[in-house]
């Protein structure tokens, strides 16, 4: 049984009981940094020198999105979403994504109760708290589509009955983008629905031979202990949704994804869900700096990962190789960042 001295301090009640001294909010974001840092190192024990998508996989965690993470074999890509499991004592379940993979593999099903004479619902593996969803471009489109509903309203409908998935709910999606034989690539309203889209990569020279030294006695993904309970994840979860935003970090987001729709190399741009989605991540990354307010800096660092994957590039702009991350540069260099007063 795991041991924790932790204690849910972020979801503060609405009124605290006599002599009871409310934290502040910069407390709180202390409180929330210390806790971010520390899933971030435990994570990092098996994910090796890969501190920034670790952190970017937290934040999706944290922002109540969730994570698309396309690489090549042998990244890391499962790891990294195991490896969040672990260090988060919740539920977790794994779909392996194939060609005959069905809708209701994944959300489940209505079975007929003949000692009750009544259908119940037996629940798919899509009711767990983090749901890694490996290889999910393998999947036929009908079975990809099974992940809509649940993915924005943290539901599943089966037989026009509601059931509400448990919180924190984070999905996890990989897809592995040189093997393109027998896939069926996401369409742009399920890419949409993901927060971030991120690539681990190769290790660099170090990290690589730390794992390899490591593999014989090395930390074991099983051994891994969790840090964090999924209640207080929620709270946390709760403390991100109030971090103070000022009106002109408002105007900043939503220039920078007004210039998306206008430019001449993209054929569609960030829509409004793409500005909720930047909004929520800044909030989180301010939190886990320690602070309770959002800078521009905080928008800056996640617009690549947050609204790229989001952009379709018009056919001149593909057959100049040009790319929608590039596209994203030029538009945050040429967009004012407001300065504090």
């Amino acid at each position: 049984m795991t041991q924790y001295h932790y204690q849910d301090q972020f979801a503060q009640p609405a009124q605290p009981p006599p002599g009871h001294q409310q934290q502040g909010p910069q407390q709180l974001a202390g409180q929330f940094a210390q806790r971010f840092q520390m899933l971030a190192a435990t994570i990092e024990q098996v994910i090796r020198g890969k501190r920034e998508a670790v952190e970017l996989a937290l934040i999706c965690l944290f922002a109540e999105g969730h994570l698309l993470v396309e690489d090549v074999p042998g990244t890391g890509k499962t790891t990294l979403a195991r490896s969040i499991a672990a260090a988060v004592d919740a539920e977790w379940r794994r779909v392996q994504f194939t060609p005959d993979l069905l809708p209701s593999d994944i959300t489940g099903v209505s079975i007929f109760n003949q000692a009750h004479q009544r259908f119940e619902f037996h629940q798919g593996p899509v009711f767990a708290n983090i749901v890694l969803a490996d290889e999910i471009n393998r999947a036929s489109p009908k079975t990809q589509s099974a992940l809509l509903e649940v993915m924005e309203e943290r539901r599943v409908t089966v037989d026009a009955e509601p059931h509400p998935v448990p919180r924190p709910f984070l999905v996890v999606a990989t897809q592995n983008p040189v093997d393109m034989d027998g896939t069926y690539p996401l369409p742009e309203a399920q890419l949409d629905r993901f927060l971030m889209k991120i690539s681990v990569g190769y290790p660099g020279h170090a990290a690589e031979v730390e794992v390899l030294k490591g593999v014989p006695t090395g930390l074991q993904l099983d051994r891994l202990q969790a840090v964090a309970r999924a209640s207080d994840v929620a709270g946390m979860i709760d403390f991100a949704t109030r971090v103070h935003v000022a009106d002109p970090v408002y105007d900043y987001i939503v220039a920078l994804c007004g210039a998306t729709r206008t430019s001449p190399h993209l054929r569609l741009g960030a829509s409004p869900r793409g500005s909720l989605a930047l909004l929520r991540a800044a909030r989180v990354k301010a939190a886990a700096a320690g602070r309770h307010y959002v800078v521009p800096e905080d928008v800056k660092a996640l617009a690549v990962p947050v609204i790229a994957h989001r952009l379709i590039l018009t056919p001149e702009a593909e057959l100049r190789d040009v790319t929608a991350a590039a596209v994203l540069g030029e538009i945050l260099a040429g967009t004012p960042v407001p300065q504090a007063a």
